[in-house]
């Protein structure tokens, strides 16, 4: 004896479904569209109809012989038309669904108008490019000898989306063929001359190189130039430490001379290679839309991002219950799996429309104040509500987005643990993190706030944080340590 879930292929496909991404279904639906001839999409103003073509044969034959015996009668009535006929009934000019305004409009709506200054066509319609393929452009304009572009192809090989030389000269050296005899001081100047490539400081082997490399291309009269070329060669790593009066101390300057030299440096960009774009932009499309009416906050499905499908009538027509040939044992076939693909996704429609609903009936503060009014929620929570099992809400909330009038956010955000407050209630981490990145807002840049400073204010508003969750808080929002916050201006 024993117990085991037995998954139909209709299950497995809706627990597909649920767990597609908006784009991921998008292609999904596509797939089956192209596989399926049963399956069509409904246009915008059809009435949509998903009534069984095979409840009533009866009405499906007539229909097949009907459409048999039309097609027979415009087959002989074309062969009794004579020739002159034909010019006779086809005119000269057929009429057309749209005008020459409407189509140049619609391929015309996304060029600029002629008082938008800041449109781009590089940004709309150029592809990515990496910093290997924007050097070896530049390298393909630059005198080589044959030996020396080698060199700069394999230096330039090195070089990682920062910027940076990832490999030493030794390194790249040793890794040439023996015969080339290729010595140490030639990679180095092929190195020079790389470097001297846009972006500026790329090519560098350390960070007080790649700021050296920078400043040496600005102009000779800029103030200050000479402290910052020995701030960055000499003391990079007290500037690093933000130890202002070492720095003051070993370069013989007062304050106020330090936080102009200082200025200079952060006007630097110390990852180079970022200003060149590599990746393709990625799109997000909401799944859910939330919006206030009358006081009320209102959750619907992004009809647009989901087209409507239905099985097309023709063909499903076509289908007899009681033949049993090939050809109708595969339309019975596709018109089953049709149903079926129709039925999966409102099946998911209908479970994202539960859990978003409920995702903001819990989360009204969130939507009225802020992150700070954010909830404690758990997948236990919502799959008491709806009545689910906690890996289907998993599902549903992973990769699925919802557009609010604060943003879009993916359903995951809702969801955060709690910690105790002073008067027994609970505190959501979210609501934590917003606090503690409005205190480090708020600081005093000269005296920055220590983690054990920010537990001690959040306990005076009555949340228990200790000082090591303050600290993995602070970490998770990409805020720095108290020391290396402090600035002198």
């Amino acid at each position: 004896m024993g117990q085991q879930l037995t998954m139909t292929p209709q299950l497995q496909q809706a627990i597909r479904l649920l767990q597609l991404s908006t784009l991921d279904l998008q292609q999904e639906i596509q797939e089956a569209l192209e596989s399926n001839p049963m399956l069509e999409r409904q246009e915008d103003g059809e009435d949509f109809d998903n009534s069984d073509p095979m409840a009533d044969n009866a009405e499906s034959k007539p229909a097949a012989e009907a459409q048999d015996n039309s097609f027979q009668e415009s087959t002989a009535s074309a062969e009794n038309l004579e020739d002159g006929e034909w010019s006779e009934r086809i005119p000269n000019e057929l009429p057309v669904d749209t005008a020459w305004e409407d189509i140049y409009q619609t391929s015309a709506s996304s060029l600029p108008s002629n008082d938008d200054d800041e449109w781009d066509f590089t940004t709309r319609t150029s592809a990515g490019e990496s910093l290997q393929s924007h050097l070896l452009w530049q390298l393909n304009l630059a005198p080589m000898s044959d030996t020396d572009r080698l060199i700069a192809v394999t230096l330039i090989d090195s070089i990682n989306g920062q910027g940076y030389l990832e490999d030493t000269l030794e390194e790249i050296c040793a890794g040439f063929d023996p015969e080339l005899d290729i010595e140490l001081d030639e990679v180095e100047a092929v190195l020079h001359r790389i470097q001297q490539f846009e972006p500026a400081g790329v090519g560098a082997r350390n960070l007080g190189e790649c700021l050296l490399l920078q400043l040496r291309q600005l102009p000779a009269s800029t103030p200050w130039m000479a402290e910052a070329k020995r701030l960055v060669t000499d003391f990079i790593d007290l500037l690093g430490g933000r130890d202002y009066s070492q720095l003051m101390r070993r370069m013989k300057i007062k304050e106020d001379e330090l936080r102009q030299v200082i200025e200079l440096v952060q006007s630097l960009n110390p990852r180079p290679g970022s200003q060149i774009e590599s990746s393709e932009p990625e799109y997000v499309v909401p799944d859910v839309i939330v919006r206030k009416d009358s006081e009320r906050w209102l959750v619907e499905l992004n009809q647009e991002a989901i087209p409507r499908l239905r099985v097309n009538p023709q063909y499903a027509g076509f289908v007899r219950r009681a033949d049993t040939s090939a050809d109708n044992t595969f339309m019975r076939n596709q018109l089953q799996e049709a149903r079926w693909f129709i039925k999966s996704l409102q099946s998911r429609n209908e479970t994202l429309m539960k859990v978003a609903t409920q995702i903001v009936e819990h989360q009204r503060g969130f939507l009225d104040h802020g992150d700070e009014a954010m909830k404690p929620l758990v997948l236990h929570d919502i799959a008491e509500a709806v009545g689910m099992h906690e890996s289907t809400i998993s599902r549903v909330t992973t990769q699925k987005y919802m557009h609010t009038p604060r943003g879009i956010y993916e359903l995951k955000y809702f969801f955060s643990s709690h910690v105790s407050t002073a008067e027994g209630g609970e505190c959501s981490s979210t609501a934590i993190r917003a606090i503690i990145k409005k205190l480090v807002a708020a600081e005093n840049q000269k005296k920055p706030l220590s983690d054990s400073k920010i537990a001690g204010l959040l306990e005076a508003q009555g949340i228990q944080v200790a000082r090591r969750t303050v600290a993995k808080y602070r970490e998770s929002l990409g805020i720095a340590p108290s020391s290396e916050r402090k600035r002198l201006m």
